[in-house]
């Protein structure tokens, strides 16, 4: 038995395979002719070169035999000579191509499957291609559907023209869905992979609720309300940080509504989800005040270094502060990028206490002076002998009870003992065998050498393969929370700048730069660091 295509037919065909996949029809049209293609060399020869050609319009079925061109001829179905081949080509050259027209072909059974499964693979693949390309440049949509099956807590999601998944993880706690449910959520991600396409729905995603927000508040969609931060802990409770451009909008009264009908709608949608909705500022201090709320904050320390917070909340106010679980501190410090540590007003005066007993026995053992004396000058805020050996002698003598004699010989015995501690420095310093050459080095200390050679550094060629990170240490985030890594030199008070510059002086001295080089480098970073500023800011304004 054999089959022959009707000229209309394969037309028809591909136009209503076309209309059905939603794809190009002449994608259709070329899966035809690599089909016809292969079912003819089913017949040739499958080591012949068969090219098909289908008229787009009139449905004609052309086919060629493809010879190449060579000096000499080693297979008889691909190859042909250049003496033969000027016989019917004069132009004809090595390398090119010399195609025989072949008689349309009818399909057995076998021949007919074979073409078959070739157009229904080369459809498939061109449907997952549009498909992918249709979703990837809608990450960070929000796309409504009907749940067509559950698999092991994953919802099975029918888009219309496509498929996608919510994995477990990615669903609101306790929300339950079954074959049929019309569903919401954010497309957070396209992949490619080996079965087709896949794409990723999320609920829990902290884009979803601003997607949601920028539908329910007009404010937002025009772009005077922008959302620059949020922290979510789905299905529980939420905060999300809004600024206006507008100064007579505001845009906490405009992203609550009247009598909280925009919010509420949001959250509707979240399974009853708590939002606290705050006013964005670039205070840092401030916005952390209202992101702990409702609890009340007395004071707040800033360490711009670490990115981190220290916040002293009234005693009866702690629990508030942290919240169940942890929750209310945990979303606060997602809000604002920042850890957060909370210390009640007594654990704070305790502290305090310990920090001026501990630089009272310091100051009485280095100087060699009364307890009163010491207590005295750790009472006014001096926290190191450096600071009292180099301070304005001034700001010493002020101190009730002292004069400039008893001045100078405070400063005297803190240089005296600074002495010997860099002798001991020193000694252990070349004990670690780290040479007399880093000394070089603007702002390297005994001290510091002692620390970079138990790290391993021993030359300034060492010292050169630093980072800036390595020495005074960096701050990941992952998943809301942050973990800090101590540097070699983060015991030490200095800035990143003031490594960054070490290193910089460091590699000039090995050799590794010109001081040219040092130069430029050093104002290329201050306008990158501007720049990522202002990328920073950027990134936040867009957050929405």
């Amino acid at each position: 038995m054999s089959v022959s295509a009707n000229r209309l037919e394969l037309l028809q065909i591909a136009d209503a395979v076309a209309r059905e996949k939603s794809i190009d029809r002449m994608i259709v049209i070329e899966a035809m002719q690599d089909a016809i293609s292969r079912a003819a060399r089913a017949r040739y020869g499958a080591e012949t070169e068969i090219k098909t050609e289908i008229d787009p319009k009139t449905g004609e079925m052309r086919l060629w035999r493809l010879l190449e061109i060579v000096e000499n001829v080693e297979e008889a179905s691909r190859q042909i000579s250049l003496s033969q081949a000027k016989k019917q080509n004069p132009d004809a050259k090595f390398g090119d191509y010399l195609s025989e027209p072949l008689p349309p072909i009818e399909f057995d059974r076998i021949a007919a499957q074979s073409a078959k499964q070739v157009i229904v693979q080369k459809v498939r693949d061109a449907e997952r291609e549009r498909m992918y390309g249709e979703y990837v440049d809608r990450i960070g949509e929000i796309v409504n559907g009907s749940v067509k099956r559950v698999e092991y807590g994953n919802v099975i999601v029918d888009l219309g023209r496509g498929e996608a998944i919510v994995r477990r993880d990615e669903l609101i706690p306790r929300e339950q869905f079954r074959y049929g449910d019309r569903i919401r959520a954010i497309i957070y991600d396209v992949r490619r992979e080996q079965r087709g396409p896949q794409i990723f729905l999320s609920r829990t995603h902290p884009q979803f609720m601003a997607k949601l927000f920028m539908q329910e508040v007009p404010e937002i969609y025009d772009g005077i309300i922008t959302i620059r931060s949020i922290a979510r802990d789905p299905g529980s409770r939420a905060k999300i940080a809004v600024a206006s451009s507008d100064s007579s909008i505001d845009p906490v009264g405009a992203c609550v509504g009247m009598r909280g009908s925009r919010v509420q709608a949001v959250v509707g949608e979240l399974q009853g989800e708590k939002i606290d909705i705050i006013p964005w500022t670039d205070n840092i201090a401030d916005l952390v005040v209202s992101a702990l709320q409702p609890a009340e904050v007395i004071k707040v320390v800033l360490d711009e270094q670490a990115e981190r917070i220290e916040v002293v909340v009234p005693d009866d106010q702690l629990s508030l502060a942290i919240g169940r679980r942890g929750q209310n501190v945990r979303l606060g410090s997602q809000l604002i990028g920042w850890d957060i540590d909370i210390l009640t007003e007594q654990e704070e005066s305790e502290r305090r206490q310990k920090e001026f007993v501990e630089r009272s026995q310091l100051f009485t053992k280095a100087l060699n002076v009364d307890e009163t004396v010491a207590q005295l000058l750790a009472s006014e805020g001096f926290s190191s002998v450096e600071e009292l050996a180099f301070v304005e002698p001034s700001e010493i003598s002020m101190i009730e009870g002292f004069d400039e004699d008893t001045t100078a010989e405070i400063q005297s015995r803190a240089n005296e003992y600074l002495d010997t501690m860099e002798k001991a420095h020193d000694e252990e310093r070349i004990e670690l065998g780290v040479l007399d050459e880093l000394y070089q080095i603007d702002g390297l200390t005994g001290a510091m050498l002692v620390a970079i050679g138990k790290d391993g550094v021993k030359s300034i060629e060492d010292f050169a393969g630093y980072a800036a990170d390595d020495l005074v240490g960096w701050t990941e985030r992952k998943d809301g929370e942050s973990k800090h890594y101590e540097g070699t030199l983060g015991a030490f008070p200095i800035s990143r700048e003031e490594a960054e510059q070490m290193i910089m002086q460091a590699r000039t001295l090995a050799g590794w730069i010109s001081e040219e080089e040092t130069e430029a480098a050093t104002g290329n970073g201050e306008a990158e660091d501007g720049a990522g500023d202002e990328d920073e800011k950027a990134g936040q304004n867009d957050a929405g």
